[in-house]
């Protein structure tokens, strides 16, 4: 048997762009996506603070040092440019697994969205 439990959580970044005519997911700067230890085209939930929001999609690799958090496609229904959300990435293991493992929790610059800023 396998569960669900938290992988990885970049809490509180502020949406920089809402792209709707794009195939969809979201655009995250490569520093987030790393130091959040997420993959390109790894499922993620998003929870929109200010509307609460929440819904799945997938993450793309924005340009190194920008900023960007930016949802596109049918998610840019969901949120507004500067609205304050929470990525959310979820892994399987076993129970014992999962016991032992230790989450990233990543804390961004809220006005910048930069790690160690």
């Amino acid at each position: 048997m396998t569960i669900e439990v938290l992988y990885s959580k970049i809490h509180r970044v502020r949406v920089t762009g809402a792209e709707l005519h794009y195939i969809g997911s979201i655009t995250l700067d490569s520093e987030l996506i790393d130091s959040a230890r997420l993959i390109e085209g790894q499922k993620v939930t998003i929870v929109n603070i200010n509307n609460g929001e929440r819904f799945d999609t997938y993450v793309i690799r924005g340009s190194k040092g920008s900023g960007e958090v930016t949802l596109n496609g049918p998610a840019a229904r969901r949120v507004h440019k500067g609205d304050m959300i929470i990525i959310i990435a979820y892994a399987s293991m076993s129970p014992e697994e999962a016991r032992s493992f230790k989450p990233t929790l990543l804390f961004p610059d809220e006005l910048t969205n930069r790690v160690g800023s």
